[in-house]
This record gives C-alpha cells, structure tokens and sequence, in this order.
C-alpha cells in the first residue's frame, strides 16, 4: 500500500515538474518564433526561408546586410535586455519580499540612466552628434556601464537600508522609488540645463530607448553581464524560494538573509545598470514579466527565473516589433512602447491585488 502511495506521489511530482518545463519549452520555442518574424518584417519585407539564408551569410547581398548587419543586432539587444531586466526585477521582488519591485519601479533605472549620461556629457562615454533619436553613439562603454552601476547602487543602498528599517513596507519602498526617480529626473533635468542644445536633445532621446543604437561589443557586455547574472540566480534559486516563506524560516533553514539580499540586489543592479546605459530606459519589462509567469508556473524559483527570463525576452521582442512596424518607416521609441503596454497591465496588478501569488 505505502508502495503504491509513494509511486502515486512521485507521478504526481513528474507532471507536475514536466508541465512546468513544457511551460518554459513553449516560452523559448515562441521567442525563437518572435525573433525570425522580428527580422522578416520591416520597411524591407524580407521572407523567413531567405532570412535563414541570410543568417548562413548566403542569398541576396541586400537581403544580409539588412539582416546581419541591422536587424540581428537589435533583435539580439532585445532578447538579451529583456531577460536581463525580468530576471532582476523576478530577484528584486523575492529579495524585498517586494510584489511591485523591478529596476523602473524603485528608481534603478533612473539612477543608472542619470549616471550615464554624465558619462556620455562629461566623460567621454558617447559621442554627441546631432539632435536626433541616433544623437548618441556609446563609445566607451566601460565608462559608461562604471558611471550607471555608480548611480544605481545608491539607490540600491538606499532600499536595502529601508528594507531593514523596522516600519518600512511594501508601499514605502515603491514610494522611497518613486522619490528616488524624481530626484535622479530632477539632476537630469540640471545636466540639462547646463547642456548645449545639441547635447540636451541628445539627453532626451537617449532616455526614450533605443534598441537599435547598440553595438555589436555593447551586446557583447551585456550578454555576458545577463549571463552571468542569471547563472548566480539559478544557483541562489533554493535560497530565494526559502525567503518565499519568511526571513526567520530562511534563517532557519541555513540562509545567510543578509548576504543573499545584498549579492542579489547587487547583481541585479549591475545586470539593469549595464542595460540602461546602453539602450536607455525601459520601464515594466522587469515587473510584468514575473507576475505574468507566475500565474503559470507559480513561485518555484526553479521554474520561474528562466520563466520570467524568456518571457521578458518575448514582451521586448513584441514591443519593439510593435514600434518599428505601427507607422513604418518611422521606429518609435522602445521605452514609450513599454510603458504604454505596461502600464495598463501594472494597474490591473494593483487593482486585482498583486500580493496574492498564484498557486503551484
């Protein structure tokens, strides 16, 4: 009987963990599929069976410079910053004990954006050269990544001391974020200010996001900062699914609360940090993605951080097909896109009650 009992449960746990894989299976299988319509479609129609030529460096000579030299490279940044954002805003909420947490919601975003543009204007990082939405050109990454994670991790510092503070809420960090963001618009603002007018041109369109302004080394930094970053989440994943309970059961059960908190929001903000101050900011991919793929594989770290990764990958996909496609040839900017997708779905969060986790 007890045979039969424990072979039942271990059935039980197989589907349970295949239909969860399926999931992520799926998630992976519909990005690649995003990703060849995101490269075929454009002001230059391109068919999918030629763009796979294309890829292979044979085909028409136009057909692989539209291609490999223009579109993979954007499809490419997008992939890897959605999943660089989702994974740390899915850290972020698990670390803060946070439902609203990812890098635009807590200011990081803004941080790291403000801190790159003083890398571009007053230490070499970009190159200025005219006012309109290709103004910038990143030069110096290293500069530029070194000054946005410098801006981040203030704020990062910041929440890490209010979330240790003996009254700090949930709704005190999203409103400490939103203080945080002003501040970090209001010193933009200043660099603004004392710009000239080709430079604060230059400022604004470097904000709205732009995935198409990356180089082939700023994927590369990025892709191996992501990496990186979501390897030492996948490692940290018990640690995280132990804080789902409570600090005093983490601690309980053998976590260092403290330290994973700090590596974690540390990493994280590198990981958005590095983003940002190659393609400006993008609001809600870290948010949204996490809370849409817990409603199907639910809390299990395991299953959610490469959940919430592609499908951050696939919503910026989306998104910026959307933006190059809606009144082509004319690209609008990524960061409107998002927020305008976001934020619907961010109300519906808060109104539909955002702290209630989907069941496993």
């Amino acid at each position: 009987m007890n045979t039969i009992k424990t072979t039942t449960v271990g059935e039980n746990y197989n589907q349970y963990v295949g239909r969860k894989y399926l999931i992520i299976l799926a998630l992976a299988v519909m990005t690649f599929l995003m990703a060849l319509y995101a490269i075929s479609a454009g002001s230059a129609d391109i068919p999918v069976t030629d763009v796979m030529k294309a890829l292979l460096g044979l085909g028409a000579p136009k057909n692989v410079l539209v291609t490999v030299n223009i579109r993979l490279p954007r499809i490419l940044m997008a992939i890897t910053s959605g999943v660089g954002l989702a994974a740390a805003g899915c850290v972020m909420q698990s670390i803060l004990k946070n439902p609203l947490a990812s890098a635009s919601t807590l200011g990081i975003s803004q941080g790291a954006s403000f801190g790159a543009a003083i890398a571009i204007i007053y230490f070499g990082g970009g190159t200025v050269m005219g006012n309109n939405a290709d103004a910038v050109t990143i030069n110096n990454p290293y500069v530029t990544s070194i000054c946005a994670f410098i801006a981040s991790m203030f704020v990062t510092f910041v929440i890490l001391g209010l979330s240790k503070a003996r009254k700090a809420s949930p709704e005190t960090m999203i409103l400490a974020g939103v203080a945080l963001s002003s501040f970090f618009a209001g010193g933009t603002a200043l660099l603004q200010y004392f710009s000239s007018d080709v430079q604060m041109a230059a400022i604004v369109f470097w904000t709205f996001g732009d995935l198409g302004r990356a180089s082939i080394s700023n994927i590369s930094i990025a892709a191996v900062v992501t990496l990186a970053a979501l390897i030492y989440f996948m490692f940290n994943r018990w640690n995280y699914n132990a804080l789902e309970c409570g600090e005093h059961t983490a601690t309980g059960l053998g976590v260092n609360v403290s330290r994973v908190r700090l590596a974690g929001m540390t990493i994280a903000s590198l990981s958005a940090a590095t983003i940002v101050s190659f393609v400006g900011i993008i609001n809600f991919i870290g948010l949204i993605a996490p809370h849409i793929m817990r409603r199907f594989v639910g809390n299990d770290y395991r299953f959610l951080l490469p959940a919430s990764a592609l499908m951050g990958a696939l919503l910026l996909l989306v998104s910026d097909t959307f933006a190059r496609l809606i009144i082509s040839p004319v690209i609008l900017p990524i960061g409107a896109i998002t927020s305008f997708l976001g934020a619907p779905l961010f109300l519906y969060l808060i109104f539909k009650g955002v702290g209630h986790h989907a069941e496993s």
